[in-house]
């Protein structure tokens, strides 16, 4: 375990080191900021507009921060063939992917909960106080868990570039994935039903992580689905990186 803290913390500063990081930070900040003009500019309610944008960008830039900045570090290892070093040592491989992984989260944390506060300084200044708001937070850190497996997964066996383009893929039909139940009940043929239900259990149901609709109207949300979420958050990852760890310990680095 001490060695796995060891390649997370220098996975941290390494992290931090990377220019497409703070890019992608600075972009988020700007939006969540611009949601205050854009809310002044769009006909609605301007506290609901504010909510909407400010989440939506909260998730999607940390999305992006967990596949460009999680695929490459790994890819970092192997192009500079430091990970020869790495591995050379009485580190094992697992011990090796499971430090990047851990570091990552951390990264990630360490933004969200940047984004996050300044999101609720804006709508603090503008409304009350909403637990809510919380909630929603919370289930987007736990969306970013799931994505940097994903991440972490293709990074295992492929390039960059397919990785990225993989883990992007994977994150919008997690969005869209009832529509494969939905196609599912409307087919009539038993293969392609049964293909479309092995992707609907296959890939991640990402969009029980998007309570934005649920906050932006102030509905109930029921402590069931967040018990839900977080443990299928915790499953899903720890299966891909049983995975991932079984690719990575086959590959060939020579």
């Amino acid at each position: 375990m001490n060695k796995i803290w060891v390649i997370s913390i220098l996975t941290l500063r390494e992290a931090i080191r990377d220019r497409i990081l703070y890019l992608l930070l600075v972009f988020a900040l700007i939006f969540i900021a611009s949601s205050l003009i854009i809310s002044k500019l769009t006909v609605g309610d301007e506290i609901k507009i504010i909510k909407d944008l400010g989440l939506s960008a909260i998730s999607f830039f940390g999305v992006l921060i967990a596949i460009f900045i999680g695929i490459g570090l790994l890819y970092k290892e192997i192009d500079k063939k430091t990970i020869y070093t790495m591995i050379s040592k009485p580190i094992e491989r697992y011990q090796f992917l499971l430090g990047k992984y851990l570091g990552l989260l951390i990264t990630l944390f360490a933004i969200w909960l940047a984004m996050s506060i300044i999101f609720l300084i804006f709508i603090l200044i503008k409304a009350q106080w909403d637990n809510r708001l919380l909630l929603a937070l919370v289930s987007i850190y736990f969306e970013y868990i799931i994505i940097t497996s994903v991440a972490i997964l293709f990074s295992s066996f492929s390039t960059p570039i397919l990785s990225s383009i993989f883990s992007l893929c994977v994150f919008f039909i997690g969005h869209l994935i009832e529509g494969l139940k939905m196609l599912s009940k409307k087919l009539t043929n038993v293969f392609a039903k049964s293909l479309a239900m092995f992707f609907y259990y296959l890939l991640p149901n990402l969009e029980r992580y998007n309570l934005r609709g649920v906050v932006v109207h102030g509905d109930y949300i029921d402590p069931a689905q967040l018990f839900y979420i977080i443990i299928y958050a915790l499953i899903y990852s720890i299966c891909l990186l049983l995975i991932s760890i079984a690719i990575f310990q086959r590959r060939n680095f020579i």
